[in-house]
């Protein structure tokens, strides 16, 4: 497959990168090497202790025993041991495509990936689509051209919905932590996150509407990113809300997330919402340490209900500021111009002020269109494919018209022209400013707070009624990292710190978390 200029740039930056990436002292390294770092995994590489081949094989493996234990897999690909062999022949040639080759990943069940049907996760969608699909998404692409091994798809809530990792398809995925099998490992990207956890692989793909990589993130006790809106193209992927929807990465560290990141985002016009200014990912192959020293970052108070959280998961939290002062930032409340208490109101008022038509983030027009652009992409008959499968559909993304003849008007209509989404847009751009200047106002670099204040409730019991600022940073488009900040007293994760920048800020948001990391040295392996 040929690369861009674009594609071919950001590679020969990775591989200039490759050799300078550090050995994390803090990092598992006694055992098998899928525990460890990329770094670790690509340093024991190039010193010839172990080969991709031999370390997929061991992945597949894990995916066969531990991943059907937990019921974390969607399907696995046949393609990956060839990857790895060819990584390895790459390799001794000395032509590496970078930090990522060789590297065992997943994408989530949503995603498609050439050889594997697309399931979404639901049992009826898959029965209605059992076709095996000749095209890769344009993150998998990215992938591969970076050189990584893609060992297939995780499980997920049906078509990312909730945010239980409950599958119609695969089952109820289970927290790796809990030796009951009862904890949520959360959703939707659930599968993905314990894969990570549990060492199947280094990272994996993920999506967030509302938390759906976040939520993950902390209740399997991994690093869950959502980047700035926009960042990563969502090209052959099931689409959810178009104006919301954010791709990102899973991993057990900072420094791997932002590795995979940087293979996945940048500019492509197939996606009509995603950015097309210019975005150089090759910082983020090297993150440093010791950032957080001298800057200043802000607790908003509804961020960190401290009056709701439990006295576990409050005593974690003090720790986890504790761990950041220690590092050398300042940690101090922030009376910010937003908040997830009145960020809707501030969309609404600013729309109003506009003379804008009422702003909708969930306005049907552009879901239709992403899943015709969508179809379009696997099938010369895309009206046909929606059509079989609209009802199964529908039934998660019921904004949409109830019959396929009532919504198909809508399909052909460019997301991007929606009144109501490009309302949306336009009040996101005011109130993130209006952010911005309180954040500077105040001197503040970063936001930080609770990623969930609570930790995983049993998968069948409704959650604790808790508001979070999770769809707060939707809304606004805000790049967050989530990093584990400990364990509980029942052994599993209790809490994870959300690090939050302002758009087209990712680089500085991963730099604080992987500074605060390796500060804290909190991720524990299941």
């Amino acid at each position: 497959m040929a690369l861009t200029r674009r594609e071919a740039l950001s590679q020969v930056a990775q591989v200039a990168a490759m050799a300078s990436l550090p050995r994390d002292a803090w990092a598992f390294r006694a055992g098998d090497p899928l525990d460890g770092t990329i770094a670790e995994y690509q340093a024991g590489r190039r010193s010839g202790e172990w080969t991709a081949t031999e370390v997929t094989a061991r992945a597949l493996e894990r995916c066969r025993t531990d991943g059907a234990k937990w019921r974390a897999i969607d399907a696995l690909a046949i393609t990956a041991m060839d990857e790895a062999r060819a990584a390895d022949v790459r390799l001794h040639a000395g032509t590496s495509r970078g930090p990522l080759d060789g590297v065992p990943v997943f994408a989530k069940s949503i995603y498609d990936v050439a050889g594997l049907p697309t399931t979404g996760s639901s049992a009826e969608w898959a029965q209605l689509f059992p076709e095996r699909v000749n095209r890769d998404a344009l993150e998998v692409t990215r992938l591969r051209a970076a050189g990584a091994v893609v060992l297939g798809k995780t499980a997920a809530d049906d078509f990312a919905y909730r945010g239980n990792g409950t599958s119609s398809h695969t089952g109820q995925v289970l927290n790796p932590h809990d030796p009951l099998g009862a904890r949520t490992p959360g959703g939707s990207s659930a599968g993905s996150a314990v894969a990570v956890a549990t060492g199947m692989a280094f990272a994996a793909l993920g999506t967030d509407d509302g938390g759906s990589n976040r939520i993950p993130a902390q209740f399997a006790g991994v690093v869950g990113m959502k980047p700035t809106f926009g960042l990563v193209p969502r090209t052959g992927v099931i689409p959810t809300w178009p104006y919301l929807d954010t791709h990102g990465p899973l991993a057990r560290s900072v420094a791997d997330a932002a590795l995979l990141l940087a293979a996945i985002s940048g500019a492509d016009l197939s996606d009509p919402l995603a950015k097309s200014d210019g975005w150089d990912p090759a910082p983020l192959a090297a993150l440093a340490n010791g950032l957080l020293r001298g800057v200043r970052l802000g607790i908003v108070e509804p961020h960190a209900p401290r009056t709701q959280m439990t006295a576990e998961a409050l005593a974690m939290w003090d720790r986890a500021l504790g761990d950041l002062r220690a590092a050398g930032a300042t940690v101090e409340p922030f009376e910010a111009a937003v908040t997830r208490v009145n960020y809707r109101d501030q969309f609404a008022a600013s729309a109003r002020e506009r003379n804008d038509v009422a702003v909708n983030a969930n306005s049907p027009a552009p879901t239709a269109n992403a899943l015709l652009r969508y179809f379009a992409g696997r099938t010369s008959d895309p009206r046909a494919m929606i059509r079989r499968g609209y009802a199964v559909y529908q039934k998660f993304y019921d904004v949409l018209p109830a019959t396929f003849e009532a919504c198909e008007p809508l399909l052909d209509q460019p997301m991007g022209d929606d009144s109501a989404g490009r309302s949306f847009a336009r009040s996101r751009a005011g109130v993130v400013a209006a952010l911005a200047a309180s954040m500077r106002a105040a001197g503040v670099t970063a936001m930080v707070y609770p990623t969930m204040p609570f930790n995983a409730p049993r998968a069948v019991d409704p959650w604790p009624d808790v508001r979070t600022p999770l769809g707060f940073g939707n809304w606004l488009g805000l790049p967050e990292v989530s990093v584990p900040a400990g364990r509980g007293t029942d052994g599993l994760p209790s809490l994870n710190v959300s690090f939050v920048t302002l758009p087209g800020d990712d680089g500085r948001a991963l730099a604080l978390a992987h500074a605060y990391e390796t500060q804290s040295r909190r991720f524990v392996k299941p």
